[in-house]
């Protein structure tokens, strides 16, 4: 999905700065690692403001490449996309060092809140707060799956594709529900078919036949027994395989984490989804909180470097050909149906994480929440907030949390 953002751009005959030093893209991707909170749109609207506008060291329409490429991309858009802006200032290096800066310090406050919420007898306070924000969850699951609607119906232009997009959506809510840890295999599915389609003689809006479409490589999707290899395995999928935006994430791991695994609780995962919302940095880092429930620490870790490895290796391989990408078909037709069914699991999970309510005042918690974020037009992390509040102070007032 294409973010819409303010967009700040220096005169377009403006000459571009020399590329800063290793030291200041520390400094830097650190301090947009920090400050990055409300998702997407505001690591983008950061990065825009420092490397194009603020510092010019990228060129608008460079900048405005990186943004479509790295939307063409699995895994989470606005991470890879502070990974190309390093890469593309410093090289290798500069990618390893800047996504690393850009990644770390969420990761490390979601650790720290992973070990205050999510394990042993956290105080009372903590409690309720973690129960407002859970319920709140599945109203943001609605609001990232509508909010990737337009641009996605959008693209769905060719004749007949649009009953193809209905029928992908559906099929990946109706995944998200019954099967979500073999979910990747409907988006998989979703994005092989529509390049299958295209592949029709007579799909062209000529009638003319099309140039043939190689297909893009399947990956392989036996999951591993138990321990460890089983949260790299789901981490795995989080990183590699997730197409749709960062809340995809959430019908994969939650079948895994809380119904195969029991790594987590219902209650308990909506607490990890609520963390990856309200810390800085990429949303994919719920990974980590997932991580942390099954292997302490370690396994936080573990589960961030296997689902952010991809988004480095896919900018090292791929950072020098993302005008070839752009307008690669094979590409556009598996995204033109795998983004589709990765909508249908967002919206689907919305089912799933509402009926893992456990308490009454939840539910309405949850329809408070959602009437906040589609109707009063409020953000993410503010309604988060608020909904955390309001389980503290029902909390002391009594109520089960």
């Amino acid at each position: 999905m294409l973010y819409p953002v303010p967009i700040e751009r220096p005169e377009p005959s403006a000459e571009l700065n020399p590329a800063p030093g290793l030291a200041t893209i520390v400094a830097e991707w650190t301090r947009i690692g920090c400050l990055g909170f409300g998702g997407p749109p505001t690591h983008i609207a950061l990065l825009r403001r420092l490397c194009v506008s603020n510092r010019r060291w990228i060129a608008p329409d460079e900048f405005e490449d990186g943004i479509a490429a790295t939307n063409l991309l699995p895994g989470p858009a606005s991470t890879q996309l502070a990974i190309y802006c390093a890469w593309r200032l410093r090289g290798g290096l500069g990618a390893v060092v800047g996504g690393l800066c850009f990644i770390v310090p969420g990761l490390v406050a979601i650790i720290g809140l992973s070990a205050l919420m999510l394990t042993g007898h956290p105080p009372l306070a903590v409690r309720g707060a973690a129960a407002g924000a859970g319920a709140a969850v599945p109203a943001v699951a609605v609001h990232a799956a509508a909010g990737l609607v337009p641009a996605s119906w959008h693209r769905a232009h060719r004749p007949r594709q649009r009953w193809r997009w209905a029928a992908y959506a559906a099929a990946g809510a109706v995944a998200a529900v019954l099967i979500g840890p073999w979910l990747v295999l409907v988006l998989l599915a979703g994005g092989t078919i529509e390049m299958a389609w295209r592949h029709r003689p007579d799909d062209g809006p000529t009638g003319r036949p099309r140039r043939r479409i190689s297909a893009l490589p399947l990956a392989t999707v036996a999951a591993p027994a138990a321990g460890l290899g089983a949260l790299a395995w789901v981490a795995l999928k989080v990183g590699a395989l997730s197409y749709g935006g960062g809340f995809v994430i959430i019908p994969l791991m939650r079948a895994d984490a809380v119904d195969h695994y029991h790594w987590l609780s219902n209650a308990q995962f909506l607490n990890a989804v609520a963390l990856g919302q309200i810390t800085p940095g990429p949303v994919v880092l719920t990974v980590a909180a997932v991580g942390y429930a099954a292997a302490g620490i370690g396994g936080a870790v573990l589960a961030a470097g296997i689902a952010f490895t991809p988004s480095f290796l896919f900018i090292l391989a791929l950072g020098s050909r993302f005008e070839r990408l752009r307008a690669n078909a094979a590409v556009q037709a598996f995204l033109d149906g795998a983004g589709p069914a990765a909508i249908g699991a967002i919206a689907g999970s919305a089912l799933s994480l509402g009926l893992a309510l456990s308490h009454p005042w939840q539910a309405v918690v949850c329809g408070l929440a959602l009437a906040a974020l589609l109707g009063w037009r409020r953000g993410v992390v503010a309604v988060l907030v608020a909904c955390g509040a309001v389980g503290v102070v029902l909390a002391y007032a009594g109520l089960a949390v």
